[in-house]
């Protein structure tokens, strides 16, 4: 709830309505008034909707239910790529399932109507051996990045999409985090502007390689 109130307050307050975060027992819900004819600002609202289910709901079940032989950050790193693998398709579900609304029950939607999706995500998880290794994350990863034409932008720890807004996705499953970004994100080129710490440096040499270009 704390995501979409970020992500949304602005283009709410634009159209000229309101959104208030409501916190109670076991239950949190965000509350948007809007005008009439605020239509894109209710789109962006379903899409948004969408995007919690596939990228954070996503990675809470393939945490739990992945068995390999990695590391957290490793394991959270795998989870990251799997979701960016399907995330097109599964958007696309999603937002045809949920449908426009003006009232979305989260955990109801993701445990009532997705079912099919959910079966999709446990085939997901029994390809995945529980050998799977370093080794093995290293050779996915390369395998996404050589199939992908996505372009990516990084200044210090912020990551940038191809039209330069700052992407977030990143926050569904933990702290913002430019290494998970950028595997959320699906790219396949890295333009560095600028110095980047040492560790996201051997982020990129290991997982982008050639693929990472610096100013």
């Amino acid at each position: 709830m704390i995501y979409l109130y970020n992500v949304l307050s602005e283009s709410v307050l634009r159209a000229g309505g309101r959104a208030e975060l409501r916190f109670g027992a076991g239950c949190t819900s965000l509350e948007m008034l809007l005008p009439r004819g605020a239509e894109r600002v209710r789109e962006r609202i379903a899409a948004q909707v969408g995007e919690v289910i596939g990228v954070g709901y996503k990675y809470e079940f393939l945490r739990r239910k992945l068995r390999v032989c990695l590391s957290a950050r490793e394991k959270k790193l795998l989870c990251a790529a799997l979701i960016a693998a399907d995330y097109d398709g599964d958007k696309g579900y999603i937002r045809r399932k949920i449908g426009r609304k003006n009232k979305y029950a989260v955990d109801g939607i993701f445990n009532f109507r997705l079912a099919a999706l959910r079966e999709k995500w446990e085939k997901i998880v029994s390809y995945v051996p529980e050998g799977f290794a370093s080794s093995d994350l290293k050779k996915f990863c390369e395998f996404m990045v050589g199939e992908s034409k996505n372009k990516i932008y990084l200044q210090g720890n912020t990551v940038y999409g191809e039209n330069f807004t700052p992407l977030r996705r990143s926050r569904l499953i933990g702290e913002e985090d430019a290494e998970t970004e950028i595997l959320l994100s699906d790219a396949g080129f890295v333009y560095c502007l600028g110095d980047i710490e040492d560790s996201l440096g051997d982020f990129l040499q290991k997982y982008y390689a050639e693929r990472a270009i610096f100013s």
